[in-house]
């Protein structure tokens, strides 16, 4: 089994689609671990706030599959492909990290580099696995998310929002 994390964000309809995303990765994977959520302001454009959390779960599906598994549910919640890099989203989900595997991909980059870019990925990530170590720093999510936490960027608000 592999230890998967799935980012996953939203700011259209944010709660009928993250909820439609824990739905599908639950009936795919049975038990998963969520993470808080949290609301923070779009970035690189003018939009509506998102809603993010991180998901892990174990599989024993490849990266590949885990990949086109994700681009069912995008099609589900009605995301269009050829959408600008920074912009509104009805889903999101990005695999953060497969296992301990380092690669360009495809299907993705791993461990994605928004992990250590980005507050609304690091600190859910970190909520659920702060002991887990990033495969190329060797450092915690804990710890990476106390030096991201220095700088202040990218502030986040932890919101309550019901995803069973």
């Amino acid at each position: 089994m592999t230890r998967v994390y799935l980012g996953i964000g939203s700011n259209v309809d944010p709660e009928t689609n993250l909820r439609l995303a824990i739905r599908e990765l639950r009936h795919r994977y049975g038990a998963i671990t969520i993470s808080p959520v949290y609301l923070n302001k779009s970035l690189g454009f003018d939009g509506d706030d998102f809603l993010n959390l991180v998901v892990a779960l174990d599989t024993e599906d490849s990266v590949e599959q885990v990949a086109a598994l994700i681009e069912g549910i995008h099609g589900r919640a009605g995301r269009v492909r050829d959408e600008a890099r920074f912009a509104s989203r009805s889903l999101d989900i990005d695999i953060l990290m497969y296992g301990r595997r380092v690669s360009e991909g495809p299907p993705a980059k791993l461990p994605r580099p928004d992990i250590l870019q980005y507050s609304f990925v690091l600190k859910p990530l970190a909520d659920i696995a702060p002991t887990e170590t990033h495969p190329e720093t060797g450092a915690s999510f804990a710890r990476h998310w106390r030096d991201m936490e220095r700088l202040g960027t990218h502030p986040l608000r932890r919101v309550t929002l019901d995803l069973y």
